[in-house]
């Protein structure tokens, strides 16, 4: 949903990907490491070949000196049976039958299905850093692709139905939320006005 640049307070793409970053993810490690304490947290030891769910930035710093190997949730793992992470989905479909699924239900029901808050950013973070560690990867995009214009065409719907009071859209995604934000604040600010504008008909009589 491209916005012309006034109407784009809102964050961008990269600063979107680097807050995706901090979600956690399991790797398989090829090094060792001791336990690493940050400010805010730490990353626990890493210990091969045993799996260790770290932050996806240290993941993919690790990726990138090929010291390991990105186990994606669910959603993006064609392997059956795997619970890797957090975003993990619960039931046993491979990622392509859970975005199939996704797709059918954006395409044929009214409201928006559930979907991890941050599965745009993150798909895209693992389809651009770490093709090899999903199974057919160009399919992935595809199917995802199909369910952004699916989500997009209902966000647009929701939109026109927009009053002075609310917008009501669950379901949303945080890349979705940041794209009709511009729109959405500038409407409600037009429709508050012209509500507050509007002269009480017993002024009249």
């Amino acid at each position: 949903m491209a916005l012309p640049q006034p109407l784009r307070p809102s964050l961008s793409l990269a600063e979107l990907e680097l807050i995706a970053s901090n979600e956690f993810i399991y790797i398989r490690p090829s090094i060792s490491m001791e336990e690493t304490h940050f400010i805010n947290g730490y990353i626990q030891a890493l210990v091969p070949p045993k799996q260790a769910k770290v932050p996806l930035w240290f993941a993919l710093n690790l990726k990138s000196k090929r010291k390991c190997r990105i186990l994606p949730p669910d959603w993006l793992n064609i392997g059956i049976g795997h619970r890797h992470s957090s975003l993990a989905q619960p039931n046993n479909s491979s990622a392509l039958e859970y975005l199939e699924k996704k797709v059918a239900e954006e395409t044929q029901e009214q409201n928006f299905s559930k979907l991890p808050f941050r599965y745009a950013e993150t798909s895209k973070i693992l389809l651009d850093a770490a093709p090899d560690d999903l199974e057919d990867p160009d399919r992935i995009r595809t199917l995802l692709k199909q369910l952004r214009e699916a989500r997009q065409a209902k966000s647009r719907e929701g939109l026109k139905s927009l009053d002075h009071l609310e917008l009501s859209l669950q379901n949303l995604s945080s890349s979705e939320i940041n794209e009709i934000r511009p729109v959405f604040v500038r409407s409600m600010s037009i429709l508050a006005g012209l509500t507050k504008e509007k002269p009480r008909e017993d002024q009249f009589e």
